[in-house]
């Protein structure tokens, strides 16, 4: 076996690892019987019900305007999540489920749920609804919600799930934090970013601050530059209206690679709390330094707007790159670059620490910049793991170097083995059980928004630049290549 072409062995000697039950309560999905609760919700609450996670009392009510009645919408959910014949526990967990016609604008609708939650039985239980809903109807579903008495604290604890986008631009989200702020308090709010319930995003925390290796390395003296990628092969597919609207600056920089950035440079929290967490991430983000339009790339994927129902005159990037800098003490003048597209050749979310090269060479004949570069990779998806690319020595001549990646990949990701929790479900465990750490605070989402807007506003603002275009499959525009030229880089693709 090539030490140099297979992964080494790993050997976990564990140490903690416990998972919290969730806390009983009433489950409200808004939207039921969208895409959203299909592919994820129901399969990541089945999954918690499946771990025994699901608390044995907790009942899952299911609204949306399709006229289901309760037994034709668990017909659906068995055809939709199950093979058949049913199991006892496929069985089971369908009888936790109801369902209501509801028509988000109708306060009478919202009288009829009330009457249906507030019982005497369910007096004083916590009450979670997940909005599975485009983001213009939040307003009006929250505000019907609080005529209703379902917000009032009084008969039990009130949290609301909301799906991103939160907002569509500085304004709006601006907006829809001050409309919340009306009807909610920030403790009350869950806004969830995917993301943040990958295995490997999880592990950015702990990697680095439970291993004293990584702290003393982990600044301008021996970083050299961050990449993070979400590089995918598929197009719009079937959001297609949704992203020409949005393109992939709002869709992935604004919540997801700036969430994966924040916890790559943050400081570490005094303590591990959701709000000593987020505080610091929030410093972190207020630390980035106005973004140059010359340090922005934007591209366009060949024959996108032929797509089905993209306009023929679309000028929506499918592709960006950015160069950032942070302006504290730890990554003054480090470069961070941040790319996100759609249709290319490769699909993978990662993240590259690349360190800077050794300060000379005692090997005859190999100079300094001949040596691969020391590169902690962190995989996000589909692949989730951890790699560490180092110089070593080859079997073979006394100078037989080349550069070895010790790689471990979490074996059972996708939620493929018993016990292991895809993003959905562990975001939802953590607010059945009011762990607020993964998900995003209001400030939090207004300076993600402050730091793209004049970019933003740039882009729409230029009717007649034309828009670099890539082919699909590709690894996208050359344009992109350039912008890491300027600091005699390259993007690493492994």
């Amino acid at each position: 076996m090539d030490p140099f072409t297979h992964a080494s062995r790993f050997s976990w000697q564990e140490l903690f690892c416990r998972e919290q039950k969730g806390a009983m309560c009433r489950f409200i999905i808004f939207g039921a019987s969208g895409d959203l609760a299909k592919r994820k919700l129901f399969p990541a609450l089945f999954s918690l019900y499946k771990e025994d996670l699901l608390h044995k009392d907790t009942l899952i009510s299911c609204c949306a305007r399709h006229s289901f009645s309760t037994e034709t919408f668990r017909n659906y959910l068995s055809e939709t999540l199950f093979h058949s014949p049913l199991s006892e526990l496929e069985k089971s967990f369908l009888q936790k489920i109801s369902y209501m016609v509801l028509d988000y604008a109708n306060i009478e609708d919202f009288s009829l749920l009330a009457k249906h939650l507030l019982t005497e039985k369910e007096k004083n239980l916590p009450f979670i609804f997940y909005f599975a809903l485009p983001s213009p109807i939040y307003p009006s579903t929250v505000e019907n919600l609080y005529k209703t008495g379902l917000l009032c604290e009084e008969q039990g604890k009130r949290r609301i799930i909301f799906e991103k986008p939160f907002g569509f631009d500085l304004a709006s989200a601006i907006a829809l934090n001050t409309f919340l702020k009306k009807f909610l308090i920030e403790k009350q709010i869950y806004r969830i970013d995917h993301y943040l319930g990958k295995e490997t995003v999880q592990n950015i925390f702990l990697l680095r601050f439970a291993n004293r290796i990584f702290e003393p390395l982990w600044n301008r003296k021996y970083v050299e530059e961050i990449q993070i990628s979400a590089l995918e092969t598929l197009g719009v597919e079937k959001r297609a209206s949704y992203f020409d609207r949005a393109g992939i600056l709002r869709d992935m920089f604004q919540n997801h690679l700036l969430e994966m950035l924040a916890l790559a440079t943050m400081e570490m929290p005094e303590i591990f709390t959701p709000d000593a967490v987020r505080n610091e991430k929030y410093k972190l983000l207020s630390s980035i330094r106005k973004i140059a339009f010359s340090d922005a790339v934007r591209a366009q994927y060949e024959n996108y707007t032929k797509e089905e129902n993209i306009p023929e005159n679309s000028r929506t990037e499918t592709f960006a790159a950015l160069r950032l800098f942070i302006d504290n003490k730890r990554w003054k003048n480090v470069p961070i670059y941040l790319r996100a597209g759609k249709k290319l050749g490769i699909q993978k979310t990662q993240i590259n620490i690349i360190f800077k090269e050794i300060d000379h060479s005692i090997f005859p004949g190999i100079d300094k910049k001949d040596l691969q570069r020391n590169i902690l990779h962190l995989y996000i998806q589909p692949r989730e793991g951890l790699g560490l690319t180092l110089e070593a020595k080859k079997q073979g001549p006394k100078l037989c170097m080349g550069a070895l990646t010790l790689s471990y990949d979490y074996p059972f990701s996708g939620n493929k083995k018993s016990g292991i929790l895809d993003a959905y479900a562990r975001l939802l465990l953590d607010c059945l059980n009011e762990d607020q750490t993964l998900f995003i605070r209001s400030d939090i989402i207004e300076r993600s928004w402050l730091l793209y807007q004049t970019l933003l506003d740039h882009w729409e603002a230029d009717k007649f630049t034309p828009i670099p275009q890539y082919k699909q499959g590709s690894r996208g525009p050359v344009e992109a290549d350039i912008l890491l030229r300027k600091n005699g880089s390259f993007w690493y693709d492994y």
